[in-house]
């Protein structure tokens, strides 16, 4: 009989006991994945966003990550902005036009809000903190002309573009965010500054902004230049509560 079969032929120990050394080893492994459970995640959020970045086909934006967020952009690549070279302009039918930087952003009044993130195609990430500027404080020091009737948003990926009639933008649910899920925002979820318009579908909260240019019209944004609403109100058969502005 060869030892193969010898192994086969003896009958299993009942009841063996875990050695100590064996249980302090799982209970080390599990305290070990606790902690790195958090650095786990931010690795796959930062692969999957660097990933959809240069996936043409979009199939990486349909793979859930712990955050509960699917990550979408239009160009191939994105530059990255932060503290030294990040600027916000603020132009159009203004008497006063102006340029913030993160710092000057970071000194104005800051609105946090908690509010569900509710996408197009159909993924939700319930009670998401948001903290930055209301739209509406940059729109009143920038001085809104008579014929001022929407507001044009560009984005520093050199595509993206979206639009609010004057009145949505002046609701007090709408920011220039700075901050996301209590942390600065990261660059794979726009930042260091994305636009939040809370009542309504992600799609209108443009990620890496840029500009905000004061209009006489409404402009389609990039994605309703493809069919999509351009009033992206969220209805109530997602949960919803918010009255949409007339």
């Amino acid at each position: 009989m060869n030892s193969e079969q010898s192994e086969e032929a003896r009958p299993p120990e009942e009841g063996r006991p875990i050695g100590r050394r064996v249980f302090l080893g799982t209970v080390g492994l599990g305290a070990l994945g606790v902690i790195a459970a958090p650095t786990l995640q931010r690795g796959m959020e930062s692969f999957l966003g660097s990933m959809s970045g240069k996936d043409p086909t979009g199939l990486t934006g349909l793979l859930p990550n712990g955050g509960g967020f699917r990550y979408y952009s239009v160009t191939a690549s994105v530059p990255h902005k932060g503290p030294t070279n990040y600027r916000l302009t603020v132009d159009g039918l203004v008497d006063r036009p102006g340029s913030y930087t993160l710092a000057d952003l970071r000194a104005l009044p800051q609105t946090r809000l908690v509010k569900d993130v509710q996408c197009v195609t159909g993924w939700r990430v319930p009670h998401t903190p948001f903290e930055g500027v209301r739209l509406s404080t940059l729109l009143d020091a920038a001085g809104i002309r008579d014929t001022a009737r929407a507001i044009h948003f560009t984005c520093f990926d050199g595509a993206y573009t979206e639009s609010l009639t004057l009145d949505q933008a002046r609701r007090a649910d709408v920011l220039v965010a700075l901050r996301m899920q209590d942390k600065e925002i990261g660059h794979d979820h726009g930042g260091p500054v994305r636009l939040y318009v809370a009542p309504m579908y992600f799609y209108k909260s443009a990620k890496w902004l840029s500009g905000i240019t004061v209009t006489d019209r409404v402009e389609p944004g990039y994605w309703e230049k493809l069919g999509y609403d351009v009033d992206a109100w969220v209805g109530r058969s997602n949960g919803r509560t918010d009255e949409p502005t007339n």
